[in-house]
């Protein structure tokens, strides 16, 4: 049982530039989820100290001074902040940048992977760092390589240098490459030591992308594909959404070996199921329009979520029991990614079809434990292993002493129930506290 103590209260924070005076904070009584086992730590005091966790022990034996910005933690769960891995953060400048960002850290990201990135981005990358704008940690793409914006080989070698050069982190792979020039993309960015990740093209396959050494393959792309028996043309299946069509001819005993393959490349998968789910599930798009994180994002948006929505489900090949096998696949796949050692990474591809950014990341964790996942395991996907694929884990995705104070305090325990990351009580990004009042207000401002 957490020991009682008495806190006194802190007035909320109206704006970023204001945070800055919490670089000093303790709290207090907390229990602490530290993401380092599956174990929760009671009455706990953590202090942060300009921007990382300085010190870490029982409630009763570390020293609170009066210049330390106090937080309650009676009854509440401290834990890392989230990754978005999958995420889409608009251009900098644009009129819908700080809703995106700030989205993302009321519910508590504090970590986000551009995946359509642009120039804008590169200075947008810093400005978050320099506590400029509010925002997660961003590492970007730069333009999309796709079959429109790459025309042959020799320019694919171009435009990987050039964005290599640019200082972009990785380079973002949209479908339509020809065999050759996903070759050469892979091949120079190899040679660079630059990443390379998203779609896997349809001339290239699962199995031959991570044998280039693909860094992660996004939303399970190609994988529906790799099931098929040798009589069954899968040409029909890359056009649908994410091979849905081909999930009826599907050999589910393939699984193993394209799973085994994508481990033995190193290769990570962001599975996306929420962006894949909302599409197909028999959720109503009217239903889904009222759902009450919906109310952020602009009608016109709504209004083509849910005719996309409308085109899925209506479509004259689509049926239910189609619906649920493919999910049923999909949800198989992620299961055995985790059983077999193959790394997973939480994203969403927010924002998409109601997909509202931040929000969907709580509900992408839900149906990773949905897909068999215990809620320890699908925090890792959003902990742990980001720090470990983007090389951070030495500082980054635990609650440890020398580590950034990304944090979130949660009211309810995530370990027993993985819906309780909605309930957010507080974010500490980069040290620096956003409370419970704060973000009641940043919510109220941001509702369309």
């Amino acid at each position: 049982m957490n020991k009682k103590i008495v806190v006194v209260a802190v007035l909320a924070l109206s704006s970023w530039s204001s945070l800055a005076f919490g670089e000093r904070i303790a709290f207090i009584n907390v229990n602490v989820v530290p993401m380092t086992s599956e174990t929760l730590i009671e009455a706990q005091t953590v202090i942060v100290d300009n921007g990382l966790i300085a010190n870490i022990g029982d409630v009763d034996d570390i020293p609170i001074s009066d210049d330390l910005l106090i937080v309650d933690g009676t009854d509440r769960f401290l834990m890392p902040g989230l990754a978005e891995m999958h995420g889409h953060v608009p251009s900098a400048g644009s009129r819908t940048v700080n809703q995106v960002l700030e989205l993302y850290v009321v519910n508590g990201i504090t970590l986000t992977r551009g995946m359509l990135g642009g120039p804008s981005h590169l200075r947008l990358r810093q400005q978050i760092l320099d506590h400029e704008v509010l925002g997660p940690t961003l590492y970007t793409s730069g333009p999309s390589l796709n079959g429109r914006s790459i025309t042959s080989p020799d320019q694919a070698a171009e435009l990987v240098r050039k964005q290599f050069a640019a200082g972009y982190d990785f380079l973002k792979i949209h479908p339509g490459l020809t065999r050759r020039e996903f070759a050469i993309v892979a091949e120079t960015a190899n040679e660079l030591g630059m990443p390379f990740a998203g779609h896997v093209p349809a001339d290239v396959g699962v199995f031959d992308a991570v044998a280039a050494g693909i860094a992660t393959i996004d939303h399970l792309d190609g994988y529906m594909q790799t099931l098929m028996s040798p009589n069954i043309d899968p040409s029909g299946g890359f056009d649908s959404f994410f091979g849905i069509l081909l999930a009826p001819h599907a050999d589910r005993a393939k699984i193993i070996d394209v799973v085994d393959a994508t481990r033995l490349a190193g290769t990570w998968n962001v599975p996306t199921q929420s962006l894949f789910e909302h599409r197909v599930s028999s959720v109503s798009a009217e239903e889904m329009s009222q759902w009450p994180e919906v109310r952020y994002m602009p009608a016109a948006t709504v209004r083509r979520w849910k005719q996309a929505k409308l085109d899925m489900v209506n479509d004259r090949n689509f049926n239910r029991e189609l619906a649920d096998t493919a999910v049923s696949i999909r949800r198989q796949i992620i299961k055995t990614l985790h059983e077999r050692g193959a790394g997973l990474l939480l994203g969403s591809d927010a924002p998409q079809v109601f997909n509202v950014p931040g929000f969907a990341i709580h509900r992408e964790l839900e149906f990773l434990v949905e897909s068999g996942l215990t809620p320890f395991q699908a925090l890792q996907t959003g902990t742990v292993n980001p720090a470990e694929f983007l090389k951070r884990s030495d500082r980054s995705g635990r609650i440890k002493i020398g580590y950034v104070a990304d944090l979130v305090l949660l009211d309810e325990n995530p370990l027993q129930n993985i819906s309780a990351t909605r309930r957010v009580h507080g974010v500490a990004l980069r040290g620096k506290w956003i409370s419970q009042p704060d973000i009641r207000k940043m919510l109220k401002r941001l509702q369309r």
